[in-house]
């Protein structure tokens, strides 16, 4: 589809290029547009581009024109996040796809490609914004019912194939799609429905994470102990060892919810530790810059007055006099300027000093009861693990001497040749269970951890003091800053 002529030499955009206009360039590949990241309206019609590429900076465009192209398939526009006019009249393409990044669309120009499939239309539906819809030329626009379709699913739209459309029109086609409407409207609502929860569930458990105890508001741990503990499953068949198993499993759950809520409430005092200790940087430098705004007001005040005075002079001893006076003056003026700088450095090492230590406080505080909650599950794994070798001996005993009348199934029975391979697979059991509760406790302290210190290297790095352990106290006055936490608290979990 080159309509320049095959005399022409295709063309790749460059820097020289980008500043002529760029339609009618015969350009066959988008390129080196990433240093215009500001750019709101792009046209590139009329050349023989075959692939929407090279796009990814241009987030804040708006208009873009790629009519009279041969573009085949619909890509390349994700992070157009802002585009609400798209023309692709005039093109190769047979799908309309790959827009969903577009939610401020409002024009949509297809006219003239090789789209057949009616049901392109319906995922137009996802498009609140668009009013304008161009298709003609297409071989959907040959079905007789090309237009009444258009109207009943998309019936927000204003404008089809440049022309308004009847709002009787529309009711009519309406009318003769309400079935089907009405069905898909169902579908739809399902499917928000569900792109509504999934969208909770992730936000739920990214709140999770950020407190470090993502999944543990249910029984996910404990039932990780046995999704990799052949001999334990093997074992839960023995007589009585799925009533210890259910208890074990209550107990466990419980500990696990108290890490969750503590995990929370937690959470929830390190934001507002952070939130107020932003606030109060804030307020420091408000208040540091209106003091020296008053100092350089009164200064201008004072000296235009003396300039107008100057003006006036004739004499050049008082003129000089004035002039030496201006000068003290702005001496002044930078010693107290400079004083206050200071002020505010030292201001803002407190304030960091006091957060830091606040900061690691509830950290410390927060492993520290995590650490004990966690050796509470180590206990009842411990209990768990006697009762289980003392029912699984007895079985073996009673195996022994013949007189165990129950049902096992074969791979059970195995186990049951001798002590010390009853013994070894209930140590295994345990063994795992035990693995699984010091990796999940070590998971939780090292991500904490270091969290707590990546977030006092960026304070300190971000307020121009070189990262924890590199500040000293700041020389001259110190004006104490109102730095509204609170110190560690003994606040203690129990069961």
């Amino acid at each position: 589809m080159n309509r320049l002529g095959s005399s022409t030499e295709p063309r790749v955009m460059d820097d020289d290029l980008l500043k002529l206009a760029l339609d009618f360039q015969n350009i066959l590949r988008i390129d080196n547009l990433w240093q215009f990241e500001s750019l709101r309206k792009l046209q590139l019609d009329n050349n023989i581009i075959e692939r929407i590429e090279g796009l990814e900076s241009l987030t804040h465009l708006v208009w873009l024109d790629l009519s009279f192209n041969n573009i085949e398939t619909i890509e390349g526009l994700d992070t157009l996040v802002n585009l609400e006019d798209l023309s692709l009249f005039n093109n190769r393409i047979s799908k309309i796809d790959s827009l969903d990044a577009l939610s401020k669309l409002q024009v949509l120009s297809l006219g003239n490609n090789q789209i057949y499939n009616m049901l392109n239309i319906i995922y137009l539906r996802r498009f609140k914004d668009l009013r304008t819809l161009s298709l003609s030329g297409n071989p959907i626009s040959e079905s007789e019912d090309y237009k009444m379709f258009i109207y009943a699913y998309l019936p927000d739209l204003v404008y089809l194939d440049f022309r308004r459309i009847d709002e009787h029109a529309k009711e009519q086609a309406e009318a003769r799609h309400q079935f089907a409407i009405d069905e898909l409207r169902h579908r739809e609502n399902l499917a928000q429905a569900r792109q509504e929860d999934e969208l909770a569930r992730r936000e739920e458990l990214e709140e999770h994470e950020a407190a470090f105890i993502e999944n543990m508001n249910g029984s996910f741990l404990f039932d990780s102990l046995y999704a990799e503990d052949v001999e334990g499953n093997k074992l839960s068949h023995l007589p009585g060892i799925s009533e210890l198993l259910e208890a074990y499993k209550d107990k466990f759950v419980i500990i696990c919810l108290n890490i969750f809520e503590y995990g929370l409430r937690q959470q929830e005092k390190r934001k507002v530790e952070l939130d107020t200790f932003y606030e109060c940087i804030q307020e420091a430098i408000r208040e540091n810059q209106e003091q020296g705004k008053q100092k350089i007001a009164k200064f201008e005040e004072k000296h235009f007055q003396t300039l107008s005075s100057v003006r006036d002079e004739s004499e050049l001893p008082a003129i000089e006099m004035k002039m030496v006076e201006c000068g003290e003056d702005i001496t002044e003026l930078f010693n107290t300027l400079m004083t206050l700088e200071r002020q505010l450095v030292a201001q803002l090492e407190e304030t960091i000093n006091v957060f830091e230590r606040n900061i690691t406080d509830l950290v410390g505080l927060f492993v520290e009861n995590v650490q004990s909650l966690m050796a509470q599950c180590r206990d009842l794994e411990n209990h768990h693990h006697e009762k289980l070798l003392e029912v699984s001996i007895s079985t073996l005993e009673r195996i022994l001497k013949g007189e165990f009348d129950e049902d096992l199934p074969d791979h059970v029975r195995e186990l049951f040749v001798d002590k010390d391979t009853i013994v070894n697979a209930v140590g295994a059991s345990h063994d795992i269970h035990l693995l699984k509760i010091d990796n999940r406790e070590d998971e939780l302290v090292t991500r904490v951890n270091s969290w707590c210190a990546h977030l006092v290297d960026k304070v300190g790095t971000r307020l121009g003091h070189g990262g924890r352990g590199n500040r000293g106290s700041a020389p001259g006055e110190r004006v104490q800053l109102a730095v509204r936490t609170k110190g560690k608290e003994g606040t203690q979990v129990g069961m």
